[in-house]
């Protein structure tokens, strides 16, 4: 296995932490990871983005030319990474903030309301949990639900620990939305 993950969009969405959420996954699963910010000036409102490599060997950079999958929080970040993307990878994006179709037809791409569907459990701010679950249910044979959920309930700050329940429940409105 060797999965290399772009997650981008506007600082205040979540972005590193739905990368961090990632790379403990697969530290947790057994597999070395690299979790790389990318981020400006700006702590809200500002572009931002990470890489994630997940690996069963040795991971040489940390550095993401081409990604497997792109995880896409809003317009400017699909259309800055869209023709990175690998062939045959995954494009997850948040169809509720992104109005584009993407026209490549070389890639799987996973449309989700992700905003709406958490506006509709009371939590705009875990849209990027529904992202996750989307990506999660996207590469089905490299991780399983339960593991991204106990991963979560394990590594989620104490200071936070409140929210950990509206997370998982966050990630398995992404995971079970039916046009994944």
């Amino acid at each position: 296995m060797y999965e290399q993950i772009v997650i981008a969009g506007f600082g205040g969405q979540g972005v590193l932490f739905v990368g961090k959420t990632l790379a403990y996954l697969g530290m947790d699963t057994g597999k070395n990871i690299s979790w790389l910010p990318s981020y400006g000036p700006e702590m809200r409102g500002g572009t931002c983005n990470c890489s994630v490599i997940i690996s069963d060997n040795q991971i040489g950079s940390p550095i993401i030319q081409s990604p497997d999958t792109l995880i896409a929080m809003n317009k400017p970040s699909l259309e800055k990474f869209v023709d990175t993307v690998k062939p045959g990878g995954i494009i997850v994006l948040d169809s509720s903030l992104i109005d584009l179709k993407v026209e490549r037809s070389d890639v799987k791409v996973v449309y989700i309301p992700a905003m709406e569907i958490a506006e509709s459990f009371g939590n705009s701010q875990l849209g990027n949990m529904v992202m996750t679950g989307a990506y999660i249910k996207a590469r089905e044979t490299m991780f399983s639900a339960d593991d991204l959920y106990d991963s979560v309930k394990t590594h989620i700050p104490p200071q936070k620990m409140n929210l950990a329940e509206k997370n998982i429940e966050m990630i398995k409105a992404g995971y079970e939305y039916d046009k994944c």
